[in-house]
């Protein structure tokens, strides 16, 4: 078998073939004037009418005997046959390509609809040019991918050669069409926020850190999808705002967390979080219904059904039912204890980190689709407090398969208190605790001139992750990967 220096050594000698007799082996302009999916779709009338047309598309499997040449072109609509006959062509252009045309390259072929004597739909052309030479062959199949890191690495080789790979990516594409074609409908402004900031507002995360040179500033690439900057457009008039875009979070990897993903955030004024889990449902359904075609979904060992009716759980009923510590009426020791027994491995001794592991561990039992609600003031630093009680807050997050895939509260717009909530931020931040939030004393400044009651929610890909049941890297276009260690230079 010939090594790959080889193969590329041969096909750039074809490339001073195709250049001696007068091609280009890689033109900038084509004369296509149809795709493949839909000469296919026309091809009995074009057929009839012997209608001439050109097509383009990627060269594979070349079946050469004699005087005629069988191979298919790919061009992302559809594959076709082509089928190459001397008589056809002329000895000049049949000649060049069999010497010059490999799998892989990229033609165009100008010819007529005509059906092979075994009844194949093909093209039969009168000419053809190369568009690019290739240098390197594709693999014959998805199995010469078996390796994942390289599979991920070649990603667009992936999806060329995965139908199924490529529908994932293409229903991803209409999972954020759905979402914004949605909330436009329902009167939200769809609008950009900063992806650089001075500090990481609207989430608990550990930041990716850079540095602006202009300003010689340190600044941090954003962890949510600008909920501070969209709650100052409160202030502005505008009523309704979403936003969807790119986040980034310098945290470890798994099946639901990669560092870099795209998330949707939306605010509604003068509406409350009782109001926007009604919709949130509609749009989890009508996501469903319209990119997967289904309601009920198996993923991660749970089933669930989005047409069900939602179920409304309580965050400290829950915690407390599964581990017995009720959160309100506990200490730091109490709940270490309780971990301890359950073989519950746990970051963070503080308050809040443990109330949140307590939860964690809680989750995985609920199969959803589910509601929870009153959620702790401490874990929730930017939400309303419940008038009734203020050491409950006006939230939800959506619990799908075990796990929390969306959230949306009633927003704290009272600055005081806001003021203070930050105060417990810095304090968790000066003690170590790289997760929580900093502080935005400038927003605190915009809640002073004041915001209406408003609504929040974002939620991200993971969500389609847990729909067509991939771990998230696997509905990434391009994963973040480790650089590969160059050992022979290819």
């Amino acid at each position: 078998m010939a090594s790959l220096e080889e193969i590329k050594n041969e096909r750039l000698k074809k490339i001073a073939v195709l250049r001696d007799a007068g091609m280009q082996a890689y033109p900038a302009t084509t004369s296509r004037d149809t795709n493949i999916e839909t000469f296919l779709s026309s091809f009995e009338q074009l057929e009839k009418e012997k209608t001439s047309k050109t097509l383009v598309g990627r060269v594979r499997s070349i079946r050469t005997h004699g005087a005629i040449a069988f191979f298919d072109i790919f061009d992302g609509t559809g594959s076709i046959q082509v089928y190459l006959k001397k008589d056809t062509l002329g000895d000049s252009l049949f000649n060049l390509f069999e010497k010059t045309v490999d799998e892989s390259d990229f033609l165009e072929v100008t010819g007529k609809a005509s059906t092979t004597k075994r009844g194949v739909k093909s093209i039969e052309p009168t000419d053809w040019k190369m568009l690019t030479k290739s240098l390197r062959p594709v693999p014959e199949s998805f199995y010469g991918l078996k390796d994942e890191e390289e599979r991920l690495r070649k990603r667009y080789l992936d999806i060329l050669l995965n139908k199924d790979v490529r529908g994932l990516i293409e229903k991803k594409a209409k999972f954020w069409d759905v979402t914004r074609s949605f909330l436009k409908e329902r009167g939200f402004l769809e609008v950009e926020t900063p992806t650089l900031e001075v500090t990481t507002g609207g989430a608990e995360a550990n930041p990716f850190r850079t540095y602006h040179s202009d300003f010689d500033l340190n600044v941090y690439l954003r962890i949510s999808i600008g909920e501070l900057w969209q709650k100052k457009l409160m202030a502005s008039g505008i009523e309704k705002t979403f936003e969807i875009g790119r986040a980034y979070r310098n945290e470890g990897s798994s099946p639901e967390h990669v560092q870099e993903f795209t998330n949707m955030e939306c605010y509604w004024a003068y509406a409350s979080f009782r109001e926007g889990m009604e919709l949130t449902r509609e749009l989890y359904l009508l996501l469903a219904t319209e990119v997967f075609g289904k309601t009920e979904f198996t993923t991660r060992g749970h089933t669930f059904d989005l047409a069900h009716t939602w179920e409304v759980i309580d965050y400290r009923e829950s915690i407390q039912s599964h581990t017995g510590i009720d959160i309100l009426d506990t200490n730091e020791k109490e709940i270490e204890k309780k971990l301890e027994e359950m073989n519950v491995q746990y970051e963070g001794k503080t308050r809040e980190r443990l109330f949140d592991t307590l939860w964690k561990v809680t989750r995985k039992s609920i199969s959803g689709p589910a509601f929870l609600i009153n959620h702790p003031t401490l874990v929730s630093p930017l939400s309303k407090a419940h008038s009734d009680n203020p050491e409950l807050t006006e939230r939800f997050q959506v619990i799908l398969a075990g796990t929390e895939i969306g959230n949306g509260f009633s927003e704290l717009n009272n600055p005081e208190e806001q003021r203070e909530r930050f105060e417990k931020q810095q304090q968790l931040l000066d003690h170590g605790d790289e997760e929580a939030m900093m502080p935005d004393w400038e927003f605190v400044e915009a809640l002073e001139y004041g915001i209406p009651p408003t609504f929040g929610f974002g939620f991200g890909e993971r969500l389609f992750a847990y729909l067509a049941d991939k771990p998230i890297r696997e509905i990434a276009l391009f994963p973040l990967m480790k650089p590969k260690k160059e050992e022979d230079g290819n």
